[in-house]
């Protein structure tokens, strides 16, 4: 039996099946679009029995191959384009980023050294310097591409630390974190992203280092609580690396006064990062830019791309204020990026990265800003902020729905409320009301607590989403309530 050779190449056979497998996937995806559920609706249990790998000794080929993915992954996948899938910081994408990953894939190119990625380590930079400029940083390069706002956070809180201790004249890339580890510690609000947690407790700091900062009603960072505990904290003996300020909370959406903030931080001396994984969308909005006011003070950002920037996952961004800091965490590999490369004036890229092998996310942004232009996309990201705010005065208009918080960015915290029943039993059944929405395939709702109460939460990322939509899923709630009750 002749095998045909399966690697992209520039052979016939090669480009020829090339076309095919794109041809039948892109075909299979245009079908897809076309469903009118938002999912299937099998249960855990059922896609379990469903789902079977099916390695032959001979293989099945490319066509069947396609055809197995798009029967048991396809379709039984969410549909996040679908006006009722409202649930998560998931966006739908724009069609340019599909476009781009064709090109990523395709050419597969590792953005660790210069070798591996030359038009693309260019791209990539000048991206940054742009994003830059849109921040109100001093021109330059300092930041890099990543996976998204875990790992930026997880720069972001490695080079805090580091220069904490190299301005005592102490590397931690070289020796190590030294003397007593229990007084080093972290401030971020009460509503801040886990993943501070998670990173603290990678770096062998714990989540014990982590101190949290009450919040006001709007759930944004109360500066005077920061402040008092930020003096405590002092008092106390304990060394503060960090103070990590959110902008957009992952339920309220909430944006922490930054420019106060990074007075308080300059005050005590202390590195201050931002998480704007969702908020920093906001650089390129016409009508909210101001939201973020004071973000050019700070000492580090996180980006995400794959939120309100309509980017396919992954694609996020970290920025760093100075570009000294990177020298805390330079290490180099002959084999990468020597110090001839260096002296030449050869970027290779992975001295900026906690990754070596990385993909070239950039490319997905790059193409979005130039098919769209700044004029639409600040559009289409503006159009979630302001949906969220006709969203919820609609709301607050309805007997059986409340209001459970004023919108910030463009998620609309609300809760179902029949006119009898405890806490208790309200927050059961509008707990099951979620449930019962994704289990008929027909929405996709988030169910989340804010001040102790549980409700629901539809996030408003999807650009072609009208208030009449919304309109639709709300009275699919209340029919949902109805047949619970």
């Amino acid at each position: 039996m002749s095998r045909s050779n399966p690697i992209l190449a520039a052979s016939a056979q090669s480009t020829e099946a090339y076309q095919q497998a794109i041809a039948q996937t892109s075909q299979a995806v245009v079908q897809w679009l076309q469903q009118p559920e938002m999912y299937q609706g099998k249960s855990v249990a059922e896609l379990r029995e469903r789902i079977a790998l099916d390695f032959t000794t001979e293989g099945l080929g490319n066509q069947a191959a396609i055809e197995r993915a798009i029967e048991y992954f396809l379709k039984d996948s969410l549909s996040v384009h679908h006006p009722q899938c409202v649930a998560h910081l998931h966006c739908p994408s724009l069609v340019i980023s599909q476009a781009a990953e064709v090109l990523i894939n395709a050419t597969n190119q590792s953005m660790d050294s210069w070798d591996q990625s030359p038009s693309a380590t260019i791209i990539e930079m000048k991206l940054i310097e742009w994003l830059r400029a849109q921040v109100g940083y001093q021109a330059g390069d300092a930041g890099v591409f990543t996976s998204g706002g875990t790992q930026s956070n997880l720069m972001g809180l490695m080079l805090a630390r580091d220069a904490f201790f190299a301005r005592q004249g102490h590397s931690v890339q070289q020796d190590g974190l030294p003397g007593d580890l229990s007084k080093i510690k972290v401030f971020c609000s009460e509503n801040a992203h886990f993943s501070v947690q998670k990173n603290m407790a990678l770096m062998g700091l714990g989540y014990r280092s982590v101190t949290l900062v009450k919040t006001d009603r709007f759930a944004r960072m109360d500066t005077a609580d920061l402040a008092d505990k930020l003096a405590l904290a002092k008092a106390n003996g304990e060394k503060v690396l960090a103070i990590v300020a959110t902008a957009g909370t992952t339920d309220a959406g909430a944006i922490d006064p930054l420019r106060e903030i990074a007075q308080i931080a300059a005050e005590n001396e202390t590195w201050l990062h931002v998480d704007a994984a969702w908020g920093g969308a906001l650089l390129l909005s016409d009508k909210y830019r101001h939201y973020l006011d004071g973000i050019e003070l700070v000492d580090s950002i996180t980006l995400d791309f794959h939120k309100q920037f309509f980017q396919t996952i992954s694609c996020g961004a970290f920025l760093l204020k100075e570009a000294r800091h990177y020298e805390l965490m330079r290490y180099q590999a002959a084999y990468l990026n020597s110090e001839f490369d260096e002296a030449q004036g050869v970027p290779n890229l992975v001295s900026k990265s906690l990754q070596t092998t990385r993909r070239f996310d950039a490319l997905k942004m790059w193409m979005g800003l130039e098919a769209l232009g700044q004029k639409q996309y600040a559009e289409i990201i503006d159009h979630g902020v302001t949906l969220a705010q006709q969203v919820a005065a609609w709301v607050a208009e309805q007997p059986a729905l409340e209001l459970v918080m004023e919108p910030q960015l463009a998620s609309v915290l609300f809760r179902f409320r029949p006119q009898q029943g405890d806490d208790a039993a309200i927050a059961l059944l509008n707990q099951k009301i979620g449930d019962a929405l994704l289990d008929s395939g027909r929405a996709n709702v988030g169910v989340t607590e804010h001040n102790g109460v549980t409700c629901l939460k539809m996030t408003l990322l999807n650009p072609t989403v009208t208030l009449e939509d919304i309109k639709l899923l709300l009275a699919l709630v209340e029919r949902t309530a109805a047949s619970l009750a």
